[in-house]
């Protein structure tokens, strides 16, 4: 599937993610400037830059795939939007994003204490919160798998590219 594809980890911490990917064709990034030095250290023949004022270091049309592990929660609704706008600028015509994120479900109640008890995420949202960001900026989304980490940490995994129209 990502064969000869471009990436982009958007939130790529310390780098764990990068060994998937191919060299040439990964490049993270991720705000904390800590994170982004230990990851140049750990994994050399990677690329790892630090996410500066919302811009995506990368051309227009450049990534086919936007990698985002767990990283939403952490931002807010406004910077979300921001950040959609950079999502589009740089991925190609057929481009995807791939996330994975913390999920609330109503009918889960302990599960969301325990979630927002020990996520330092503030943001950590319903399906449809995740999802209507990535509607709204005309992507369409489709939900890959819905599951539970460690008995009570609920997660969603989905997919999003640009409809076309």
């Amino acid at each position: 599937m990502f064969k000869d594809k471009t990436i982009l980890d958007f939130g790529s911490g310390t780098g764990v993610n990068c060994t998937l990917f191919s060299p040439e064709l990964y490049m993270g990034v991720e705000p904390n400037q800590k994170r982004v030095m230990y990851s140049k250290k750990l994994y050399s023949n990677y690329e790892f830059n630090v996410l500066k004022e919302y811009s995506l270091p990368v051309e227009n049309e450049s990534i086919d795939y936007i990698l985002i592990i767990s990283v939403l929660h952490h931002i807010s609704c406004a910077d979300i939007k921001t950040y959609m706008e950079e999502f589009k600028r740089v991925l190609k015509p057929n481009g995807k994003v791939i996330a994975i994120e913390p999920c609330m479900y109503q009918q889960k109640p302990f599960c969301n204490i325990f979630m927002n008890w020990i996520d330092q995420g503030r943001f950590i949202r319903d399906e449809k919160g995740y999802i209507d960001f990535f509607h709204k900026d005309g992507y369409k989304c489709d939900v890959l798998k819905r599951f539970t980490k460690c008995f009570v940490y609920n997660e969603l995994f989905f997919s999003a590219c640009l409809k076309k129209y």
